[in-house]
């Protein structure tokens, strides 16, 4: 009887788990869908997937029947909930023909903003729009309720990169109504192979279009209607606003200020690039955010002060004993800590565990903890399915799921030696241990990096970020003199962190494993942490070397590839070989902080391991320069070839050698040929589009003419030059397709099969012109652009194929621009 019982608990444990993995796996599979299916079909499938549990937990099936069934219904539950959700996203997206219209909007500053040298940007839920006197004669329009905005000081469409030494804009603060007339457009980002995707990431924040407010001449004047009463619109954000505004202030180091203001208000923004570089080498990174470890923290110092206190009170004592007092006002604390952070995916999942595991306790109940870690983990993609998309949510729980699994066989001796200051900091070391082999592989999937040094770093670093920068930030709120304590302490820690990232071999970089490879390689990991016989520890090791040993594949000998990357107003070309890889141009400058070097290149030649042999720079143009800086700091041994002025910034980073007609050479059996400009041609004093390097890529079978910035003159002169070294049948539109290139007699001589277009989506200068479209197609050319693409893969074995990334990785909230006119 009692074996009966026990096998029937057994049966409903296995089949509560079944069902929050599938819940968890549902979720995940709608991520994968291009569109979404009508709402009838999710809502049906959610009833389904009710009405299925309702009959299983009726039925009380055994083990065996209960197991699959209960996973089918949590599969069609996840999916049909992260549908729904989906679906009501979707209704609120900013209709295409209101792109690029004026609207007058009135809304609430919804978040602290952001603020750099080119102007701000911040979030607004919109309270009303209208029309501008410009605008159609149409009802008032329907817009998304959440906009994110920039302010620049230029005052136009074109972003931050134009913004210019104007008078200061008005500080926009959290919770203040103001007036704006803003220009709009759909969230539309770059989208790579392996890259960041900033449309999902502006779909989670709700944001359904961005614009720029417009200040011009013939535009109403951006108007603050109140000031009384925007603290209490949006207390917590303008809270988080002063406290981060005051940090910055008072702290002198704006690197150190930055660390500072991420720990107490989660604004990860504030932390330098060459920071973040610094904590991702030596594996830090997780501690310069809110964490989890932050906040279990907070709710166990909470948790000890509520219970303090609370045995002070004979009344208080009498109506709830003190251990429960301080289990919930400790998470009642680190909850309200996590919301003030941000609330980001680490603090819910913390937010969450520990509001379970209070729970247990307060029941006195004991739950298996598979159990309870997949209930957090379904609850957390329950209130945001796309945190599965989220290399933090990842980290998260894997984290957290080795240390439950590598420490439930703990014998009871050791738990009880625990308690001696040895027996902990042995338990310290093993548990850093442990996360860091099992997470290694998955970091290698996400990131294609691992810090070698990570290890000792996190054992510095944990202890006095936890102990000692985090309580002084923290307690700085209350006595803003603590932070300058704080950000000396975080000075020490810099110090130290710098020196081990510049020991030798302080990363392993690997090229992006497959996914099936990057879970073998956890498994691996896991198995090889865990308290089991050494012959099935060993085990592991081969499930982790094909995460290891992975190689990105590139064209035989003979053959070549290229990748036009989608860096946005701006050229980059990745041309590979079967052993070479050459950079055609390294994308725009983006803001004073930010480039398409350290945003998109150095990832992409990351994930690819792509050891990188020649960087040529057409010209000196922003848009084409822009990110050369990251990529030769992470190249060092990339020869830079192009027609940069001898006093150009870049020229002190890595000497150039000129880029002149009659260069040439060969790659693996592909050729390689400099058309223009012609030796000794002056560069200073000339416009650089003259300039622009002109290289054609042969084997005999395909070509590809990578043609820069020239223009009708310099086009005029190649024809009349060699016409018949011009045939390609990949041709990069000249200028991003300006009017002022693209000549008539050029594209008849170069006569491409594919004619590929870098620019910006919307960007200010109409590329490219439809009388340029109309001309390559003239000629018989597919025109293809990147906005309308993404990144575009064409490879010589194939020269009539080509792939956008936008059709590889198509998911429903991405853009879908009109086709090319």
């Amino acid at each position: 009887m009692t074996g009966g019982i026990a096998g029937r608990h057994a049966a409903a444990w296995h089949a509560r788990m079944a069902c929050l993995a599938g819940t968890v796996a549902g979720a995940a599979l709608q991520l994968q869908q291009a569109s979404l299916w009508p709402a009838a079909v999710y809502a049906a499938g959610a009833l389904g997937a009710l009405a299925g549990l309702w009959l299983l937990r009726r039925l009380r099936p055994g083990l065996r029947i209960a197991f699959l069934p209960a996973m089918l219904c949590g599969i069609a539950l996840g999916l049909a909930a992260a549908g729904l959700r989906a679906g009501m996203h979707l209704a609120d997206a900013l209709p295409a023909w209101m792109e690029g219209r004026d609207v007058e909007v009135v809304g609430v500053v919804a978040q602290m903003p952001r603020r750099n040298a080119a102007g701000q940007q911040f979030r607004l839920d919109v309270a009303s729009a209208r029309w501008t006197a410009d605008g159609p004669d149409a009802p008032a329009p329907r817009l998304p309720p959440s906009l994110a905005l920039g302010w620049y000081a230029s005052g136009t469409w074109a972003g931050p990169q134009d913004a210019d030494a104007a008078a200061p804009l008005p500080a926009v603060h959290a919770g203040e109504r103001w007036r704006f007339t803003v220009r709009l457009r759909a969230p539309h980002g770059t989208l790579n192979p392996h890259g960041f995707d900033y449309e999902l990431w502006l779909w989670e924040q709700g944001v359904q279009a961005t614009g720029t407010v417009r200040a011009g001449p013939r535009d109403s004047a951006p108007e603050r209607l109140d000031g009384s009463g925007a603290a209490f619109r949006r207390p917590v954000e303008r809270a988080r606003e002063a406290v981060r505004d005051a940090i910055l202030e008072r702290v002198a180091d704006r690197q150190r200020a930055g660390v500072v203001a991420a720990l107490v208000t989660g604004d990860q923004a504030a932390i330098d690039r060459a920071d973040w570089d610094v904590f991702r080498a030596t594996g830090v990174a997780h501690l310069m955010s809110i964490s989890g470890l932050h906040v279990t923290m907070f709710a166990w110092l909470a948790g000890a002060v509520v219970g303090a206190l609370w045995r002070r009170s004979t009344q208080l004592m009498l109506r709830l004993p003190a251990q429960q007092a301080a289990l919930a006002g400790g998470l009642a604390l680190a909850a309200a800590y996590a919301l003030f952070s941000g609330w980001g995916v680490p603090a819910q999942r913390t937010v969450w565990m520990l509001a379970l595991a209070a729970l247990l306790r307060l029941g006195a109940r004991r739950w298996p903890w598979p159990l309870a870690w997949l209930l957090v983990c379904a609850g957390v993609v329950a209130l945001d399915p796309w945190a599965l998309m989220q290399a933090g949510f990842w980290l998260s729980f894997v984290a957290v799921g080795v240390l439950f699994a590598t420490d439930a066989g703990a014998m009871p001796a050791q738990a009880g030696a625990a308690r001696h200051a040895g027996a902990r900091l042995v338990r310290l070391l093993r548990e850093q241990a442990v996360v860091t082999l099992a997470l290694a592989p998955l970091g290698l999937l996400l990131f294609q990096q691992v810090s070698l040094v990570g290890l000792a770093a996190n054992l510095v670093a944990i202890p006095w970020v936890t102990l000692v920068v985090t309580p002084l930030a923290m307690l700085g709120v209350p006595v803003p003199a603590l932070w300058d304590a704080a950000a000396g302490a975080v000075g020490l820690l810099g110090w130290l962190l710098q020196a081990m990232a510049a020991w030798p071999g302080a990363t392993f970089s690997a090229a992006a494993p497959p996914l099936w490879a990057g879970a073998a390689g956890v498994l691996g990991g896991l198995l090889l942490a865990m308290r089991l016989p050494p012959s099935l520890r060993l085990m592991g090791v081969p499930l982790l070397l094909p995460v290891l040993l992975w190689q990105a594949p590139r064209p035989p000998p003979g053959e070549f590839e290229l990748l036009a990357v989608d860096v946005g107003q701006g050229n980059a070309v990745l041309v590979r070989t079967a052993r070479h890889t050459l950079l055609y141009d390294a994308g725009p400058r983006y803001s004073q902080d930010s480039d398409a070097g350290h945003r998109v290149l150095v990832p992409l030649l990351r994930a690819l391991d792509a050891r990188v042999d020649t960087l040529l720079l057409s010209h000196r143009d922003t848009d084409h320069t822009g990110g050369a800086a990251a990529v030769l700091a992470m190249q060092p041994g990339a020869t830079l070839l192009g027609t940069l002025e001898p006093d150009h910034p870049l020229q002190a980073l890595r000497p150039q050698q000129p880029c002149a007609a009659g260069l040439q050479w060969e790659w693996d059996g592909v050729r390689f040929a400099v058309l223009h400009p012609q030796p000794g041609q002056a560069v200073e004093g000339v416009r650089p589009n003259t300039v622009s390097c002109v290289l054609r890529v042969d084997n005999g079978r395909a070509s590809a003419l990578l043609a820069g910035d020239i223009e009708r003159p310099q086009e005029l002169a190649l024809v009349a030059g060699d016409a018949a070294a011009l045939r390609a049948d990949v041709l990069l539109v000249p200028h991003h397709g300006s009017k002022t290139s693209s000549s008539a007699a050029f594209l008849a001589a170069v006569r491409p099969r594919l004619a590929v277009v870098q620019a910006g989506w919307r960007n200010r200068f109409g590329h490219p012109a439809p009388e340029v479209v109309a001309r390559l197609r003239g000629q018989g050319a597919q025109v293809v652009d990147s906005p309308r693409c993404g990144a575009l893969g064409w490879h010589s074995a194939q020269p009539d194929a080509v792939q956008c990334e936008r059709g590889v990785r198509r998911r429903y909230w991405h853009h879908t621009p009109p086709p090319l006119p």
